[in-house]
């Protein structure tokens, strides 16, 4: 399978039938090559569906398509080497602009010897494309294609959008047992030294959702110091293991450190603590017994959990149990396939079950392959005959191809959308169970064109819907002839100028590209793999002219060499985490750079006054770099929609390199979608730009000032920085806002509910000066909120519930709140949502005559964050109590409660109903009257000396210091258990 041809040559014809009346065109007056290579691209593309589905059983067919792949590429190659020569002519001549052509008059022999050959050079190779695609039209497979009419895309389903991954559906009574016992026997070892377990089975059986369910169980939970989990695959590197382990332990470690030095890391990271790790899907046992046997032997205890298709790996390794995963039952799959579908109807499922057990019967009864054929049959109408259509599918049948293809899995693939299968396929640059991260998909999405472009909205939401949509699918990626994953020195012979894309793996430094006998590489994305810094040196950029995605990223390259400007192709540039120290201004040259990444670059300080001419820019990453000097003008990139990492100036704009960007130049950037603006204290107060409300795109907000630490803040600075913010109102869509470090003593007016409407996440970090908080409460969809550092805070009372005189029909605060954290709050002492006063006094009314004020009547009660989930408070010393109207909540789940020294008393929850964490609570004395909650976890709380009614408590985790203190009530809370569920309270070392 290769890159899929109806999508390519459609985006060829489109190009080709835009690009013919250009100006940059008709310079070079080859409209005529054009229009003919546009009509014979066209007459191709009706026969390409016909073609697509006989490949797989017809090689003469597969090896037609090839042929044609080769000259599409071609024909794209040419669009932009069009462009390219003819944006230099029109720079060279731009009052010849309206003329089809330029004649050599006035001109000097060698300039117009100069525009002759970009004319000739161009239109030569046109023409060569022309007999090309001529010749393979003559083809006797073609004669053969029927022709139909192209389609464009399916529309891409819109699906929710979660930043959390669903839990998997578990079916079946064999899963949740086979979790318990597992569970049981880790805990039940926990205190040797290394206890090991294996799960076994056939690929696709259930393996990992098993070892998921066993690695988020709560008594796992809360039994290790230290959990991790990795994927071991049939191919890795031990170096990339080894980090991977380390960054999940947080454990800081250098690119080029070697395997001994991280094993010693590893070590000293677990050395007498206790840790559980899942190593997924090992294909042999050398990870194991000669990689991390021994750096894992230092800790105190520990538990090794692997999954496998191999029984002699778990026999090598010597694991203390074995489970095996056997197939699903038909009654079992059926019911995952309705399941996942979420079908409910009674009526539905009977007409469905008998077609649907068929279904299951088709994938083998494996619950990957029920779970991916249930997203084909959801798109579906549900009837029992559109059922019986996907169940006769030839796709069923094919027979050319891997056996982890075939079947339910070929068959979801084929029912994609043309525009979905080309970015599935291109998921296989990423090397096997290698992390994936939506923005850095999407964006070579978008580099390499496979984003179709629809009026009135951003590539980069759309590329976001098809991400949501494979996701949405439960497709994962495989191997594809075009890409290749590993060492490039093992390419041997015509394989290396075949390939389109290569993702660099090996442990090496240093990268030989083997030799084409002057043949130039036709390689479109080169992407590293982060197992060690990769040396590039300056021959690498002469050596891929045709690369549109260029990925280094942790790269060791010493520097850009001019000749970057000659990649007139590229699209994607990516040098996050290099060591580059200036670009040259030839990468002005760039006309089609789209995503230029140049985060955590520490040897950047300036910026190319030739950045200004990527007029194609729509990325610009600058985070965690510290750059000095900008060149004035990036308001002139109209395509700029994503930019972390603006500094902010406001001095003098006279010259053409600045100290950073003035706020004014935000004005033309109209698709600006996600904006991360630093050192907004340097900002000029301006009111005469509506710097952000025009902004009808802007989803994410991130604005940071920098923190002063040599010298006290005058009420001069305290009243700029509140002018600048207030200036910087954003649109009604803004759907995630951080505001990091404000030094105002008052937050900007607009964090309100009429500004930010939208709002789904708030963040506020470090605002010290604040001494109440804004009436976020109002904000009618904010889900997550975390205030960390408000120092000056000392009551958060009904203001920050938006409840006012104002607004007293207002009762409802937090409407759709599910997370709320508020941490590092050293003078916080008081949270109420009422005056409590006021909400506890008895409405006297004396022969109609009101017993107070008409004026301090009674606000109606309100309803307070009724959809909370989670509240964590930590770092909050001086804070006395909480709030009586949390008890009302009846969302609630979980409460963390972390160093809040003054809490004496924490009672009256009656409706939460999973979990309660105190930890660090020196005052507290009682936790009382939690009659729904199943876990308590308690830490350094020494007058802890009561606790009780908790009736449905099933686990309690006490920390060594509460061993002698929790003897006072531990004995009440074993009878209380004993009475209500007729066994013994489940106590654990937490550790």
């Amino acid at each position: 399978m290769a890159t899929i041809l109806d999508s390519l040559v459609g985006s060829c014809a489109n190009k080709l039938k835009e690009i013919i009346t250009e100006e940059v065109i008709l310079i070079l007056g080859i409209q005529e090559e054009l229009a003919e290579l546009q009509r014979k691209t066209e007459l191709i593309h009706c026969c390409i569906s016909d073609a697509e589905a006989r490949r797989m059983e017809e090689s003469a067919v597969d090896n037609w398509l090839g042929q044609l792949r080769e000259v599409l590429y071609d024909v794209d190659d040419i669009i932009d080497l069009a462009r390219f020569k003819g944006s230099i002519l029109l720079t060279d001549h731009p009052s010849s602009s309206s003329r089809k052509s330029i004649a050599c008059t006035g001109l000097s022999i060698s300039t117009c010897f100069s525009n002759v050959q970009a004319r000739h050079e161009v239109a030569a190779k046109i023409r060569s494309l022309n007999r090309k695609i001529e010749n393979i039209s003559k083809d006797r497979v073609f004669l053969t294609l029927k022709s139909t009419v192209p389609t464009g895309s399916s529309s891409v389903l819109r699906v929710r959008k979660s930043s959390h991954l669903l839990e998997p559906n578990i079916v079946g009574k064999e899963i949740i047992h086979a979790c318990r016992k597992m569970v049981d026997l880790v805990l039940e070892h926990k205190g040797r030294k290394l206890y090991k377990l294996a799960i076994v089975g056939t690929g696709g059986v259930g393996k990992t959702t098993l070892a998921q369910k066993i690695y988020n169980d709560r008594k796992i939970k809360g039994s290790f110091n230290k959990k991790a989990w990795v994927c071991v695959s049939k191919v890795y590197s031990e170096a990339s293991l080894l980090r991977e382990l380390l960054r999940i332990m947080e454990v800081h470690h250098d690119q080029d450190e070697s395997i001994g030095e991280l094993q010693s890391k590893l070590e000293i990271a677990i050395k007498e603590t206790s840790f559980f790790l899942v190593l997924d899907d090992m294909w042999q046992s050398d990870a194991w017994t000669n990689l991390l046997r021994i750096p894992l032997h230092a800790a105190e205890m520990g538990a090794i959990l692997i999954t496998t298709r191999n029984n002699i790996v778990a026999l090598e390794i010597r694991v203390d149990h074995t489970y095996r995963v056997d197939l699903m039952s038909t009654d079992v799959g059926w019911e995952l396939l309705w399941k996942s579908m979420n079908i409910s109807e009674s009526i539905e499922l009977q007409t469905l079950q008998d077609v649907g057990i068929e279904i299951v019967r088709k994938c083998g009864c494996l619950p990957l392959a029920i779970k991916v054929i249930a997203r084909v049959l959801a798109s579906k109408e549900q009837t029992e005959n559109e059922w019986k259509k996907i169940l006769s599918k030839n796709a069923w049948f094919m027979n050319n191809l891997p056996n982890d293809l075939r079947g339910a899995l070929y068959l979801s693939y084929d029912e994609l959308p043309r525009h979905l299968k080309q970015c599935f396929l291109y998921c296989s640059v990423y090397p096997e169970d290698a992390n994936i991260y939506r923005d850095d998909l999407t964006r070579m999405w978008i580099a390499e064109g496979f984003i179709e472009d629809h009026g009135g909205q951003l590539l980069e939401e759309t590329a976001d819907e098809y991400y949501y949509e494979l996701i949405h699918r439960n497709l994962s990626s495989t191997r594809w002839e075009e890409c290749f994953v590993g060492n490039p020195e093992s390419l041997v012979g015509n394989t290396v100028s075949k390939l389109r894309r290569v993702s660099v793996v090996t442990d090496k430094n240093m990268v030989m590209l083997p030799s084409m006998d002057e043949v130039q590489y036709k390689v479109r994305t080169w992407k590293t793999s982060y197992e060690k810094p990769l040396r590039v040196d300056n021959s690498f950029f002469k050596r891929f002219p045709y690369l549109r995605v260029l990925d280094l990223t942790d790269s060791f390259v010493p520097s850009i060499p001019g000749c970057i400007g000659n990649l007139i192709h590229l699209r994607l540039l990516d040098l996050d985490g290099t060591n580059v120290s200036c670009l040259p201004e030839s990468i002005g040259n760039l006309k089609n750079l789209q995503i230029l990444n140049l985060e955590r670059c520490v040897a950047l300080h300036s910026l190319p006054s030739a950045i200004t001419q990527l007029c194609n820019l729509r990325r610009l990453g600058l985070n965690y770099s510290p750059i000095y000097q900008v060149p004035k003008g990036i308001g002139k990139l109209e395509f700029l929609n994503d930019v972390e990492g603006f500094p902010v100036y406001g001095g003098s704009s006279n010259t053409k390199m600045q100290d950073g960007w003035n706020l004014e130049e935000l004005a033309y950037l109209y698709q600006l979608r996600r904006l991360h603006m630093i050192k907004l204290e340097r900002a000029a107060y301006r009111t005469t730009y509506p710097l952000l409300t025009d902004k009808g795109f802007l989803k994410f907000l991130y604005l940071w000032c920098t923190e002063r630490t040599d010298e006290p803040y005058t009420e001069k600075d305290f009243s700029n920085i509140e002018k600048i913010f207030e200036q910087l109102i954003p649109p009604c869509n803004l759907e995630d806002l951080a505001i990091v470090k404000f030094f105002g003593r008052q937050y900007p007016f607009w964090i309100d509910s009429t500004h930010l409407a939208y709002v789904k996440s708030l963040h506020l970090f470090n605002c010290k000066f604040c001494m109440h908080l804004p009436p976020v409460g109002q904000l009618p969809n904010l889900k997550y909120l975390k205030i960390e550092g408000a120092a000056a805070v000392t009551i958060i009372g009904p203001e920050f519930a938006g409840h006012r005189a104002s607004n007293l029909g207002r009762t409802v605060a937090f409407p759709k709140l599910e997370e709320l954290l508020i941490r590092d709050m050293p003078n916080w002492e008081e949270w109420f949502f009422i005056d409590e006063a006021t909400s506890t006094a008895k409405e006297r009314v004396d022969d109609g005559d009101s017993a107070m004020p008409k004026e301090k009547a009674l606000p109606p009660r309100m309803q307070i964050l009724s959809r909370l989930r989670r509240l964590e408070l930590s770092g909050c010393p001086k804070l006395k109590a909480l709030p009586r109207q949390l008890a009302q909540i009846n969302s609630l789940k979980e409460i963390e409660l972390r160093w809040a020294s003054s809490l004496k008393v924490v009672e009256n929850f009656p409706l939460l109903s999973e979990m309660l964490l105190i930890a660090t609570c020196q005052a507290l004395e009682k936790v009382s009257n939690l009659p729904q909650v199943r876990e308590l976890r308690v830490q350094d709380c020494p007058n802890l000396r009561l606790v009780e009614d908790l009736s449905t408590l099933e686990q309690l985790w006490l920390y060594e210091d509460m061993h002698e203190v929790s003897t006072l009530w531990v004995p009440g809370l074993q009878q209380q258990c004993r009475q209500h569920h007729g066994e013994d309270l489940d106590v654990y070392n937490w550790t």
